[in-house]
């Protein structure tokens, strides 16, 4: 998926953009924290198959696009464990019976479709996997924010600042980064750590949030941010209290 993302604006679109004065500079914060965003096997299959091929298998996939984000996702990882930056995972959850998906089934053929639903979807990528320092969300609806203590655990480890990496930028992602916005807390989004099934999605979505929600980074500047960071600022799981 091009990370091109500023090719989808025409000429008339980048005069307005221009005009209107948007997309100014937040910054990254002082106390970040990562953010990983449904990268799980339904939204990425088993691997980074062509998404036509993919979805036969996993109807939500993403395909290779999504793999190629892991791999972004796998260093930021890294970097912010080696700094005790708190990271947190979302991933969806389901009743076998998907009673819970809601309004979901009003959109989704895959949340009508019958019989039990598998929950090795909702599993985080084993290319990824949490660590016992990282804190897992589980939610229902596409923001990190609904229904979830997110928010109580940013309160918490007094967290003023997200770097925001998954799938799909037009979904998940935009969805918590809107409220995070709402909430008064700084959000970076790492471009080729985020992923979509449509192109034109992923890229639009991105102009949007860096027009009015949020700054959209690489992941080079996300990395050498967490490698500048001071070490030990959190009390994460497992730290002695």
């Amino acid at each position: 998926m091009t990370q091109d993302w500023k090719r989808f604006l025409n000429q008339r679109d980048r005069d307005v953009l221009q005009a209107l004065g948007f997309g100014a500079r937040m910054g990254f914060g002082q106390r970040p924290a990562l953010v990983i965003i449904d990268t799980n096997y339904e939204f990425c299959g088993e691997g980074p198959l062509p998404i036509l091929d993919s979805i036969r298998r996993w109807r939500g996939s993403c395909g290779e696009e999504g793999w190629a984000a892991v791999a972004v996702m796998k260093r930021l990882i890294a970097a912010a464990h080696g700094k005790g930056v708190p990271v947190f995972y979302s991933t969806n959850s389901r009743r076998s019976d998907r009673w819970d998906a809601g309004s979901w089934r009003w959109k989704s053929a895959g949340e009508r479709a019958p019989g039990a639903r598998d929950p090795h979807l909702d599993d985080i990528v084993a290319d990824i996997a949490p660590q016992p320092q990282d804190i897992i969300i589980r939610k229902t609806k596409p923001s990190v924010f609904f229904g979830t203590p997110f928010l109580s655990y940013l309160t918490l480890l007094k967290v003023d600042s997200l770097i925001v990496c998954g799938g799909t930028t037009s979904g998940c992602v935009r969805a918590s980064v809107l409220d995070a916005f709402s909430e008064n807390i700084r959000c970076a989004v790492v471009a080729d750590g985020c992923f979509d099934r449509v192109e034109v999605s992923h890229a639009m979505n991105l102009v949007d949030m860096q027009t009015k929600y949020a700054d959209v980074v690489d992941a080079d500047e996300a990395g050498q941010f967490i490698a500048g960071l001071e070490s030990g600022m959190f009390e994460l799981p497992g730290s002695p209290g």
